[in-house]
């Protein structure tokens, strides 16, 4: 009688094959990011310098925070269209109070410190009072989030235009600058604002019992009902999340351009979206990773840097973004069909 080798695999070669073929899955985009550079790098002569990387840390800053809130509403089922007016009504809210040029109103708090954490808890309280007002429609009457954030961006934004009459607004006191002009340890304030938020809002995603629940409405709200958890707080809670980290986005633009103008952060919603798409959170709901999401942000602001530096038109930058959205939705269907065929 003759011997046969097995060749099925071992469950621990099965093992380390499916904690690869998931490490790369999950980190595709990251992947995505390092070829993109080293492309450039190729080039583009020194485009790989420390320089060159914080700026485009610092040009993220906006892009990415609104992408963690849009990320939160998205991953619980939901979407939250409005960050991008809510982050320019706060923005418009602050300089419209503290500027001095312009429709500023140019009020001077003493010590002239102060100036800094109440335009913050300004700006954090619009995006606070529009989420909640988003989540309580959404919630309370059932209505889709779609509808109801479409219409808050078009309203808010005519808000915006109202309240300032058109016109631009500068002159911010010194004290609100601080995040645009400072750094630390050689990094811009702007930058280290970014990591902070993306570095608490992962932890609460992935280490508190909210976080899970996000996740949970998001997979199947049904099954989260059934299994207790207060659905329609944690959605809310999203929503009310989404409008301050909006809030807290304007208030860091308002300090970046020292004013407001009538049309602050048009086309940001849109780059958020790529990025929360390219970054590997589903639309269906239920599935996202944050780390995905920065490398998202890095990757739209590397490119749109890079376009910069060439001297390539700016409309280059748009269809290069429209292609990656389209590329990451595909992406997407191929990552499901893999996790279900080999983990």
């Amino acid at each position: 009688m003759t011997d046969t080798a097995d060749t099925r695999p071992s469950p621990a070669g099965d093992s380390r094959r499916r904690a690869v073929v998931g490490f790369i899955l999950d980190n595709l985009v990251w992947l995505i990011l390092i070829v993109v550079a080293l492309a450039f790098s190729a080039a583009i002569p020194n485009f790989l310098q420390i320089g060159i990387f914080l700026n485009i840390l610092e040009q993220s800053t906006f892009v990415g925070i609104l992408a963690v809130g849009l990320s939160l509403t998205l991953i619980a089922g939901h979407m939250d269209l409005s960050i991008e007016s809510v982050m320019a009504l706060a923005a418009m809210v602050v300089a419209l109070t503290f500027g001095t040029g312009g429709a500023g109103g140019g009020l001077e708090l003493h010590p002239a410190w102060l100036s800094f954490p109440v335009s913050l808890a300004m700006a954090l309280a619009v995006g606070i009072v529009i989420g909640a007002f988003n989540g309580l429609l959404v919630v309370r009457f059932s209505i889709n989030a779609f509808i109801v954030t479409l219409g808050s961006y078009i309203v808010v934004r005519g808000m915006v235009v109202a309240l300032s009459g058109g016109r631009s607004v500068y002159g911010l006191p010194d004290a609100m600058r601080v995040m645009a002009v400072d750094r630390i340890l050689g990094i811009p304030l702007l930058a280290w604002a970014l990591i902070a938020t993306y570095i608490i809002f992962a932890l609460i995603l992935t280490k508190t019992p909210f976080g899970r629940h996000i996740f949970l409405i998001g997979g199947n709200v049904t099954a989260a009902f059934r299994a207790g958890i207060k659905v329609g707080g944690v959605v809310m809670a999203t929503f009310i999340l989404s409008g301050a980290l909006a809030g807290f986005a304007g208030w860091l633009l308002s300090s970046r351009t020292a004013g407001a103008t009538a049309n602050l952060g048009i086309g940001m919603l849109f780059q958020a979206f790529a990025a929360v798409v390219i970054g590997g959170v589903s639309l269906k709901g239920g599935q996202g990773r944050l780390s995905g999401v920065f490398a998202g942000v890095l990757l739209l602001s590397s490119i749109q840097t890079a376009i910069n530096v060439m001297g390539m038109p700016p409309h280059y930058t748009q269809m290069i973004q429209g292609a990656l959205v389209l590329a990451a939705v595909l992406l997407d269907t191929f990552k499901t069909t893999i996790r279900r065929h080999y983990l």
